[in-house]
């Protein structure tokens, strides 16, 4: 779920992370898996961007994973085969606030072999540089802040602001997503207007079926045809639950009833 939406984010604002991570608005495109023969570790959360000199990978992880740095090293060396002549920068960026040793592993070794990455745990970084661009808004409130419900109440103000609606809603449904990691989904609804995230093509390719077979089945149905779509697409129990408004509880019934379903 979190590395769909991070891979939305990269995709929609490119020269945004360009800037954030590497110094300069370059204009980056997306570099698919495919054309470095890529069979996929984790190839559905892999995120390629390049330009005619570099290439930047990033990783998007909300646990520490103990795999990281051998799959950097993996790309790193795929990508060589492809791309001799190209600088590549990989960065892995942790999401949610952890005490593993973890998360601050830069370096690969295997005897004489070394490779090294960066790494950037978002709890640490100042709030100021997610503020800054709107692609990067939806990670303010996971940044190094004294308040959560205060920035993410600064997001929201910014997000309001922004005149393009399709990118307004996208960016709203998204900082909702986020913000579910440190924050209760009552105070994320106060602060962020559902009803414009609500008009986000994100949000609505995921409950589009369910609110059609919602309007003939009944309200009640349709909201439990969205909460299985939503599951179908990987997203977690609590986040279906908190875009739901149905209980982990009752999500969690609709897990176990769509796995003991018979195959056809």
């Amino acid at each position: 779920m979190f590395d769909n939406l991070c891979k939305f984010l990269v995709e929609s604002f490119p020269s945004d992370f360009a800037t954030w991570l590497l110094g300069e608005p370059i204009t980056l495109t997306e570099l698919s898996p495919k054309e470095l023969s890529l069979e996929p570790i984790r190839a559905d959360a892999l995120i390629l961007q390049q330009s005619d000199e570099i290439v930047l990978h990033i990783e998007f992880q909300t646990q520490p994973d103990k795999n990281i740095p051998f799959r950097m090293t993996d790309y790193r060396l795929r990508v060589y085969r492809r791309f001799p002549h190209k600088r590549m920068i990989q960065v892995v960026i942790y999401l949610q606030k952890t005490d593993s040793e973890l998360v601050r592993q830069t370096t690969f070794t295997l005897e004489e072999t070394s490779h090294r990455f960066q790494v950037i745990r978002l709890w640490e970084q100042p709030k100021e540089i997610f503020l800054q661009t709107s692609g990067l808004l939806p990670f303010a409130v996971l940044s190094n802040t004294d308040s959560k419900t205060n920035t993410l109440q600064e997001v929201a103000t910014l997000i309001d602001n922004i005149t393009d609606k399709r990118t307004q809603s996208n960016l709203a449904a998204c900082a909702f997503i986020l913000a579910g990691l440190v924050l209760e989904e009552e105070v994320i609804q106060r602060l962020l207007q559902r009803d414009i995230m609500r008009e986000s093509v994100t949000y609505q390719s995921l409950v589009a079926e369910g609110r059609a077979e919602g309007r003939a089945e009944g309200r009640d149905e349709g909201i439990r045809r969205v909460a299985i779509n939503m599951l179908e697409e990987g997203m977690s129990i609590e986040v279906v639950a908190k875009v739901t408004g149905l209980t982990v509880e009752q999500v969690q019934q609709l897990q176990i009833a769509e796995t003991e379903k018979p195959t056809e």
